[in-house]
C-alpha cells in the first residue's frame, strides 16, 4: 500500500541525514522531493503545493532540539500534515435511524457490490441486523452477486427481479426492514462506466425518496486523481456524507486518498482491501499517514487481534503452557485465529520499522498451508501427544501431508523449540500470567 509514495518521502528525509539544524537551504530542498513525491502519486499540484508551503512554513518556524534530529522533526511534520489533509480524525459513521438507511453510490467496477457485503458484515459483528437492498435494475448479475455475498455473512436480501422501478424497490424494502425489525438498510444503487445523466437522477430520486443517514460514495483508489474528479461531480448532486476507498492493497501511489478530502470537503469513512468480507475498516487518518511515512501502525494491528481474542480460551490454552502441555492441535488453532486478522504482510507492515524490511519479500496468504497440511496429517492422538511421534509416525506424517522428512523434522523441531521457550518464560520470576499484556 503506498510503497511508491512511502519510498520518495523516504528519500526526501535523506537530505536532512546529518544536518545539525533546520536551515532555508536544506527545508528548500527537502520541500521540494516532497513536492514531487506527491505530484507522482497522482497528487493534484495545486494540493501538493499548498501542502509543501505549510510544511516550510512550519518547518522553518520550529526549533530543532538537542534530542531530536531535524530528520526526525520534519517525519514529524509531515506526518500532522498528511493527516490533517486526509480528514485530521476519525469521522463519525450515523446509524441511529430505526431503521437507519445507507445509500452505497458510485461507478460500475469500483466494488460497490461488495463493500455493500462487507458493510454489512461490518454492521453485524457490532450487534446490528442489516437488510441488504439490490437496487441496480440493470446490470444481470448485481442482485445475484449481492444474494451470494448476503448468503456468506448470513444477512438477508431484499430483492425484486420484475420491477424496474429502483425508487419503488427501495421503498418497499424499508417497509420490508421494519417488518422484520431490520435496524440498518444497506442499498446498493447502480453504477454506470462513467457518470451520465440517468445514473445521478436515478440515485437522487433514491436519496429524496428515503431521507438516508448515510451517503457512502464508493471509488476504486487505483484510479488516483480520476477517482478524486469522480467524486467531485457525485457530491455535487448527492451531497453525500463519506468516501470509501476499495482495492486499497493495489495502490501503490495514493493519490486519492490524499487528494478527496481536500477536493470535496467529505471524510474518507472506510477502507477496504482486497476481496475477502473481513478487510473493511474504519478510516483513521493518522494511522495512515503513519503508515504512508513508514512508522507501522501498531494500534491497528492491536485492535485486529483484539477482535479475535476470546478469553476462555486464552485461559485455557495458559494452563497448558504453564503445564508445558500446548500441543499441535492449540498451534493449529493459533494459525486459524492468526489467518481471520487478515493479510500476513499487510499485518506484519503494521509493526513499526518491518514494512520497509518486507517490501521486497512475497508473503502469501499461503505460507501456512505446508504446517497446516503436515498438522492435519496427524492422527488425534499425535496432535495431543507430540512427545509420542516416533519416526514410523513421522513417515506416515510426511507422506500425508505430501511433504518429505527433511519439512516435517524441521517443523517438529522448531516446535520443540518454542515449547522450550515457553517452558523458560513461565519459569520467569514474576510467572507469564502476571506478565502486563502477555497473556493478550
Amino acid at each position: 500500500m503506498f510503497e511508491s509514495l512511502s519510498e520518495r518521502l523516504e528519500g526526501a528525509f535523506k537530505n536532512l541525514k546529518g544536518e545539525a539544524k533546520i536551515t532555508e537551504l536544506n527545508i528548500a530542498a527537502t520541500v521540494k522531493e516532497i513536492r514531487r513525491a506527491l505530484v507522482d502519486a497522482d497528487v493534484n499540484y495545486k494540493i501538493a503545493k499548498e501542502f509543501t508551503d505549510k510544511v516550510k512554513e512550519i518547518a522553518l518556524g520550529t526549533k530543532v532540539i538537542n534530542a531530536v534530529s531535524p530528520g526526525q522533526l520534519m517525519t514529524k511534520i509531515v506526518k500532522d500534515e498528511l493527516a490533517s489533509l486526509m480528514g485530521g480524525t476519525e469521522s463519525a459513521f450515523n446509524i441511529t435511524g430505526n431503521p437507519a438507511i445507507i445509500l452505497i453510490a458510485g461507478l460500475q467496477g469500483s466494488g460497490k457490490t461488495t463493500f455493500s457485503g462487507k458493510l454489512a458484515n461490518y454492521l453485524k459483528s457490532k450487534g446490528k441486523n442489516p437488510l441488504l437492498v439490490a437496487a441496480d435494475i440493470y446490470r444481470p448479475a448485481a442482485i445475484d452477486q449481492l444474494m451470494v455475498l448476503g448468503g456468506q455473512v448470513g444477512v438477508e436480501v431484499y430483492s425484486e427481479r420484475e420491477n424496474k422501478n429502483a425508487v419503488e424497490i427501495v421503498q418497499n424494502a424499508i417497509k420490508e426492514a421494519r417488518s422484520k425489525n431490520k435496524n440498518v438498510v444497506i442499498i446498493d444503487t447502480a453504477g454506470r462506466l462513467a457518470v451520465d445523466e440517468v445514473m445521478m437522477t436515478e440515485v437522487a430520486n433514491i436519496k429524496s425518496a428515503v431521507n438516508p443517514h448515510e451517503i457512502l460514495f464508493v471509488v476504486d483508489s487505483m484510479t488516483g486523481q480520476d477517482a478524486v474528479n469522480t467524486a467531485k461531480a457525485f457530491n455535487e448532486r448527492l451531497d453525500f456524507s463519506g468516501v470509501v476507498l476499495t482495492k486499497l492493497d493495489g495502490d501503490t501511489r495514493g493519490g486519492a486518498a490524499l487528494s478527496i478530502k481536500y477536493t470535496v470537503e467529505k471524510p474518507i469513512k472506510f477502507v477496504s482491501s482486497g476481496e475477502k468480507l473481513d478487510t473493511l475498516d474504519v478510516f483513521y487518518p493518522e494511522r495512515m499517514a503513519q503508515r504512508i511515512l513508514g512508522m507501522g501502525d501498531i494500534t491497528t494491528l492491536v485492535e485486529k487481534a483484539q477482535a479475535q481474542y476470546d478469553e476462555v480460551e486464552a485461559k485455557r490454552l495458559e494452563k497448558k503452557i504453564r503445564k508445558n502441555q500446548f500441543d499441535f492441535q492449540d498451534f493449529l488453532d493459533q494459525l486459524q485465529q492468526i489467518k481471520k486478522m487478515g493479510n500476513l504482510k499487510d499485518l506484519m507492515a503494521m509493526i513499526p520499522g518491518v514494512g520497509k524490511a518486507i517490501k521486497d519479500v512475497d508473503i502469501s496468504d499461503d505460507a501456512f498451508k505446508g504446517i497446516e497440511a503436515i498438522i492435519k496429517s496427524m492422527t488425534p492422538f499425535e496432535r495431543s501427544n507430540p512427545d509420542e511421534i516416533n519416526q514410523s509416525r513421522k513417515l506416515r506424517i510426511a507422506k500425508g501431508s505430501g511433504k518429505d522428512m527433511t519439512e516435517v523434522n524441521a517443523f517438529m523441531k522448531q516446535f520443540d523449540q518454542m515449547r522450550d521457550m515457553m517452558k523458560m518464560m513461565n519459569k520467569m520470576p514474576m510467572g507469564m500470567g502476571k506478565m502486563p499484556g502477555m497473556r493478550r
